[in-house]
């Protein structure tokens, strides 16, 4: 991963990577607390009983559908690398439980209807939670509760409310917590940190990135298989935590992103792949100040080919966020148009391209800059979508102690962006967060509670 970089024939480029070996080597000596940064000046208790080096982690899954077969399959891939054992599954669907079994395979994988009965097993260390949005809370606090470690997939929360719950019970706890988005773990995104951290770019001023997709018959129209029926499914208790409940719905269960009972849409489910690794490359994660989101539907995806119920949630959503430090970023996520600008960090010297992938970074100077910073290229880094590398740096968080990529203290601040995103598109306002008081306003001041199960419909 050596730069190249441009050599000026007045020999001003020896000066320059002196600069730049010096600020450098200063950023790495405090890249180990990047991710450490205080709450409330709280720093996160250790973990009260993390696992030796060579100590087997025995691991249970909860919530085997696409998602989580996706985890047991990769986890399976790498168990011995890892070194864990996975021992349990439970799911809603007797289907998707014998699905995961099989992955795993062997006789002593335990199954579970119920997620309780599954935590009571003592010798579990860790929990992968895959399930639908809408139960990502209740499962992570009682996990934690049983002294579990837990992965959960993203986001952390279905809302703003549940997000700090599980917050404080991770600090309580002392327990790892690692959030599923993945790209917190590729290279890139720690390599620019490194290089913000080392004044290569100067105060950062804004960053963009996107996650555009396309489908002609709609974003998570997904096939409903045969099995999807009462009898497989304990549909009462999958739809437990929500507002508007309804009768059996096979098409419910299947495409519930499409539906703002059980999820928030792009904000949910794009949205954190590129917001959560846009925050770690800007070094020290920061609490939002305001958020604005915009979300649309007019191209009616779901209508063509005919017979799809239409979705609730927006086809297309844009988000702008303001931090304290006065960065910005603009996340664009779309279902309806796969056209991509990429990812950029505009910083008041020079400016950080990062690949499609995170497999590189172009350093680009401005200008009046030009004299004092290299153009740059890191080239070969880790690519960002490789969940194997997520969970591995859970499992050796889990051992050592140390902070996971996508910690809670990452998270907690995310999630605070996306809930005011919801609530900023869904109720037509610009919101203010107070982190002091940890309320929503509105621009004049004044307190907005947010939106949670039944404060809004649908719901």
């Amino acid at each position: 991963m050596n730069p190249t970089a441009k050599q000026s024939q007045d020999g001003g480029a020896t000066r320059r990577e002196f600069i730049k070996k010096s600020t450098l080597a200063a950023a790495a000596a405090a890249s180990v607390t990047l991710f450490k940064t205080p709450v409330y000046g709280q720093d996160q208790a250790p973990s009260a009983n993390v696992a030796g080096a060579n100590n087997r982690l025995r691991v249970a899954y909860i919530g085997t559908g696409n998602q989580g077969q996706f985890h047991v399959q990769n986890q399976k891939d790498h168990a011995a690398a890892n070194n864990i054992e996975q021992v349990a599954v439970c799911d809603l669907s007797k289907t998707r439980q014998q699905q995961a079994k099989d992955i795993i395979g062997g006789n002593n994988v335990k199954l579970f209807d119920n997620y309780e009965d599954l935590l009571a097993m003592k010798d579990i260390d860790a929990i992968t939670i895959a399930t639908c949005d809408h139960w990502h809370c209740k499962i992570t606090l009682a996990a934690l509760d049983a002294g579990k470690h837990v992965y959960v997939e993203k986001p952390m929360t279905r809302y703003l409310p549940e997000a700090f719950e599980v917050y404080d019970k991770v600090k309580a706890t002392g327990k790892t917590l690692q959030v599923g988005s993945q790209g917190c773990s590729a290279a890139a995104w720690h390599k620019a940190a490194e290089l913000i951290k080392g004044d290569q770019i100067g105060k950062v001023v804004w960053a963009q990135g996107y996650y555009c997709r396309n489908s002609k018959n709609g974003e998570w129209n997904l096939p409903v298989p045969a099995w999807v029926n009462p009898q497989d499914l304990s549909w009462d208790k999958w739809q437990l935590p929500v507002h508007d409940k309804q009768s059996f719905n096979a098409e419910a269960y299947i495409r519930w992103r499409k539906y703002y009972p059980y999820c928030s849409g792009l904000l949910g489910d794009l949205a954190p792949h590129r917001l959560l690794p846009l925050m770690v490359a800007a070094g020290n994660p920061e609490f939002p100040t305001r958020v604005v989101s915009l979300g649309t539907k007019n191209i009616h995806a779901d209508l063509t080919p005919p017979g799809n119920p239409e979705r609730d949630v927006p086809e297309q959503v844009e988000i702008l966020a303001e931090f304290p430090s006065g960065m910005t970023i603009v996340i664009v996520v779309s279902t309806v148009n796969a056209r991509s600008p990429g990812f950029t960090i505009y910083g008041h010297k020079a400016s950080l391209e990062i690949g499609s992938s995170g497999e590189r970074i172009q350093l680009i100077p401005e200008k009046d800059w030009s004299d004092d910073i290299d153009l740059a290229n890191f080239d070969g880094l880790t690519p960002t979508e490789s969940v194997p590398e997520h969970e591995k740096n859970w499992f050796d968080c889990i051992r050592s102690g140390k902070e996971p990529n996508a910690n809670i203290d990452l998270a907690i601040r995310a999630q605070v962006v996306i809930s005011l995103a919801e609530m900023s598109n869904r109720l037509n306002m610009m919101c203010r967060w107070d982190e002091k008081e940890r309320k929503v306003k509105t621009m004049d001041g004044k307190e907005i509670s947010p939106i949670t199960y039944g404060t809004i419909e649908p719901s």
